[in-house]
């Protein structure tokens, strides 16, 4: 008799977003914030050709302060890519069209795995730790509202999974991403960082709390006479790849950039 197995689950690419100072609203706001958010979902997402995609979206459902739904995975290029930038702009609209009223900001999260038509699943739970990362929560924190609007983490499968491809996103690159390792619970991972338009080589370290900065050192022990590089607590990623994506160890320290 043959053992028994089961099948994977498809594997989805998951985007969800989560709005910021929501509580500070009232219930009549909230209401009209989340109507809002899905709106601003579906004029980006159409405003890079993913239109008829979004509307055929799994497992759809507003979380209180945002929305979360399954899109298939070859899109990934794309939410990667332009879609950030066009929620970015969507939401500048958003401003114009409500002078007088706080600025709507969202944090987005994108991640993939398999998962049942249902939603429920290790992957569903993952993408909601991205979005509490508190690196994450602080850039939006830090940043002039009237100026950043978005800003996204992706997992390490994702930044892979597109870079890796050398497929065409947009015009969006990894350079455009800062690694850093993920804690929230019990959940420990690396992910990507972006907010549109930021250039991380021109960052304020401090924006994650540098611990120190140290040259790397040659195989000889000597440091090499390149200016020392940036580290933070997390995790340090090789530069074995393409895309210095290939691998990771973890360590106390963090290196800004993708490339």
């Amino acid at each position: 008799m043959a053992p028994s197995w089961e099948q994977l689950w498809p594997y989805r690419a998951v985007l969800a977003v989560d709005a910021a100072n929501f509580s500070a609203n009232n219930s009549k706001v909230m209401q009209q914030v989340n109507a809002d958010i899905q709106q601003l979902l579906a004029q980006s997402l159409g405003a890079v050709g993913l239109a008829g995609r979004w509307e055929q979206r799994e497992f759809p459902q507003h979380t209180g302060d945002g929305y979360v739904a399954g899109l298939d995975p070859e899109v990934l290029p794309g939410l990667v890519g332009c879609f950030p930038d066009a929620l970015s702009q969507a939401l500048s609209g958003w401003r114009r069209d409500h002078p007088g009223q706080p600025p709507l900001r969202l944090r987005v999260s994108i991640h993939v795995g398999p998962l049942p038509v249902s939603g429920l699943g290790v992957p569903m739970v993952e993408t909601h730790r991205l979005l509490d990362d508190q690196a994450l929560k602080g850039l939006l924190a830090r940043a002039n509202p009237e100026v950043t609007n978005t800003v996204v983490i992706i997992s390490q499968r994702v930044y892979e999974d597109v870079f890796d491809s050398g497929l065409a996103t947009g015009g969006v690159g990894a350079s455009q991403f800062s690694g850093r390792l993920v804690r929230v619970k019990t959940f420990e991972k690396p992910a990507w960082l972006h907010v549109p338009g930021l250039d991380w080589r021109l960052a304020d370290s401090s924006l994650f709390d540098v611990l120190e900065v140290e040259p790397a050192t040659s195989e000889t022990g000597s440091a090499p006479e390149a200016e020392p590089t940036p580290r933070l607590g997390g995790v340090t990623f090789n530069n074995s790849g393409t895309h210095a994506a290939q691998g990771y160890h973890q360590s106390n320290y963090n290196t800004f950039g993708g490339q």
